[in-house]
């Protein structure tokens, strides 16, 4: 899967309608605005500290465009960092947000300033390992290849010890799901956020686990295809277990708030008065704007599946839309 997507990300901007997929920032200004504004009221409860803006993983730059924009009507405009490897998708960044800086991971970001961190859509697609209930017991899902077919196959390791007691009696074919990649990239971010200060929101489709179940999936041309076809030419990603990021970052020291859902949080920052302002500003639109609002919020939707979480250092506030 990582290797999947290092080739996926590197050779093509997968968004948008010329794309295999689309973001809740490129559905809607709204979004992005939002979460800017967020982030701003919180600087402001903070004491309006000298601040960094750092994305991870910013995909066309939209979401960042959008809140730093919002973020500036409230005196915040904070040097940005974005943490992308993608050499196509830098370039669709650079067009955005020209003044912006660039790094391969969280290495690359200065420590001289607290940081306001936004991740969407980003802990998705980090690689995954499957373990899987046998009738000998729990095992890793490994991938083989056959000629040039890919397919999964169960190792012969026993995983008992590792699986939580109150799964491990799941039914035979049963599969769990567990992402060593996120939780080492959690503890990176609590340990800056810890010596630095500031705060992080985390924004993905996914659950509060662990849990039983299969989430891996590839999205190609907006329609879901075989994640084993042709690897490096589909997106590949899994829900997030927000339980274990969650549990992660308390661990580390950092204060929790969520996860709750997109369209409670989104609806707490004022979504529906935004939306009314925009269509009154623009009438033609206003049947487009209820249309990207309720996509962006309601359960049937976005709303529901996706899930907002946020972390803050100690001494910071609690972030707007979790209090």
């Amino acid at each position: 899967m990582g290797a999947a997507n290092a080739h996926y990300y590197a050779t093509r901007d997968p968004l948008g309608a010329r794309g295999d997929f689309t973001t809740a920032p490129e559905i809607s200004q709204m979004f992005g605005e939002l979460v800017g504004l967020c982030l701003a009221d919180l600087w402001d409860r903070a004491g309006r500290p000298e601040a960094r803006y750092v994305e991870l993983g910013p995909g066309r730059g939209t979401l960042a465009a959008d809140a730093l924009r919002a973020m500036a009507r409230g005196g915040l405009t904070p040097p940005i960092h974005f943490v992308e490897n993608s050499p196509t998708l830098r370039e669709a960044q650079k067009e955005r947000v020209p003044a912006a800086e660039w790094s391969l991971d969280l290495l690359g970001i200065a420590e001289d300033r607290p940081l306001l961190i936004v991740a969407n859509e980003f802990f998705d697609a980090l690689p995954i390992r499957q373990l899987v209930k046998t009738a000998e017991g729990w095992v890793e899902r490994l991938v083989a290849c056959q000629d040039t077919l890919f397919l999964p196959i169960a190792g012969t390791r026993s995983f008992d010890q590792v699986i939580p007691p109150a799964l491990r009696d799941a039914p035979p074919g049963s599969i769990l799901e567990t992402s060593p990649a996120s939780v080492a990239i959690l503890r990176a971010l609590a340990g800056r956020l810890l010596a630095q200060g500031g705060a992080a929101i985390l924004i993905d489709y996914g659950y509060s686990g662990p849990a039983i179940g299969d989430t891996l999936q590839a999205v190609r041309g907006h329609d879901y295809a075989n994640p084993f076809e042709t690897p490096g030419e589909a997106d590949l990603t899994a829900h997030v277990d927000f339980g274990t990021l969650r549990e992660a970052a308390e661990v580390e020291g950092l204060t929790v708030h969520g996860p709750v859902t997109q369209g409670a949080f989104l609806r707490s920052l004022g979504i529906d008065a935004r939306a009314q302002s925009l269509a009154r500003a623009q009438p033609d639109r206003a049947a487009d704007i209820a249309t990207d609002r309720n996509r962006l919020v309601e359960d049937d939707q976005m709303g529901d599946l996706f899930k907002v979480l946020a972390l803050t250092a100690p001494g910071w506030p609690a972030p707007e839309g979790f209090r």
